[in-house]
């Protein structure tokens, strides 16, 4: 939201509010130094892509932002990462109640061993609900949102592993999407599927944007240049440049962005 300062310096009411907020990040694996004072933000009801060769830092990246490298012992992680202006690293901060609202989609669809409402009803149990028309309800509204209520609402209570690969991908995102993130990470979530369902995950990104900011990592430069609105190029763990996406892939500042757009590395 612009503020009457905002105004008053000129900055224009259409200008994207920033969701997230990221300042001089790294992340060490003991003494590997895989993020090197990395600085984003990330605007609210956008895509931000994260491109760049392997092993560059992007995923190491994405998982900080709700604080996934808590779980790997020889981690270490300093600088800041706001979301609405809350450091998720504060000692007030409780990570599990953080990551309600910043919602993870892993590269290989992972649902649990049980049936598709159940994957999706599984986290509002475990959150305090009890009420099974609330729960039935935003399990149909999830699945609605993640366009795969049409395909298994007659087979709610079948299990979540019988879907495929891009349905099961779907049923991640929907079982996300109950918890009512802010925030959803996605890690290369097309990676695993084929063409036609690739698209399908395209397409739903394009709607989470309405009412979500997302940040996606991948490979293919053809991907994030259909689904996002801004990208940032690593390299080396550190951010090379960041910037709209057509600015990026069509006129990049920084030449070590031009050589991996044109395929002259990585």
């Amino acid at each position: 939201m612009v503020s009457s300062m905002d105004r008053t310096l000129g900055v224009s009411a259409t200008q994207p509010e920033v969701k997230v907020r990221v300042r001089n990040l790294n992340v060490y694996y003991g003494q590997n130094h895989a993020i090197r004072d990395a600085s984003l933000d990330v605007e609210k009801h956008r895509v931000t892509a994260l491109i760049g060769p392997s092993g560059c830092g992007k995923t190491t990246f994405l998982r900080a932002i709700n604080r996934m490298h808590d779980l790997t012992p020889s981690a270490k992680v300093t600088g800041c990462i706001e979301i609405d202006g809350v450091d998720v690293y504060s000692r007030d901060v409780d990570p599990i109640v953080m990551r309600r609202h910043v919602g993870m989609v892993f590269q290989r669809p992972n649902p649990f061993p049980m049936s598709i409402f159940e994957n999706v009803a599984y986290g509002l149990r475990v959150n305090g609900e009890r009420s099974r028309d609330r729960i039935a309800d935003v399990a149909e509204n999830s699945l609605r949102r993640a366009v795969l209520w049409d395909e298994v609402k007659d087979r709610l209570f079948e299990s979540g592993a019988a879907l495929s690969g891009g349905q099961q991908q779907r049923l991640c995102v929907a079982r996300v999407l109950a918890l009512r993130p802010d925030v959803i990470l996605m890690d290369e979530p097309a990676s695993a599927l084929d063409p036609i369902a690739t698209v399908k995950i395209e397409e739903l990104i394009a709607q989470l944007r309405e009412d979500y900011t997302v940040v996606i990592v991948t490979h293919s430069m053809a991907q994030a240049g259909r689904v996002s609105d801004r990208t940032a190029f690593f390299l080396d763990g550190m951010i090379v440049e960041v910037g709209p996406t057509n600015q990026i892939f069509t006129r990049p500042k920084d030449k070590r962005t031009e050589d991996y757009i044109t395929g002259r590395f990585g």
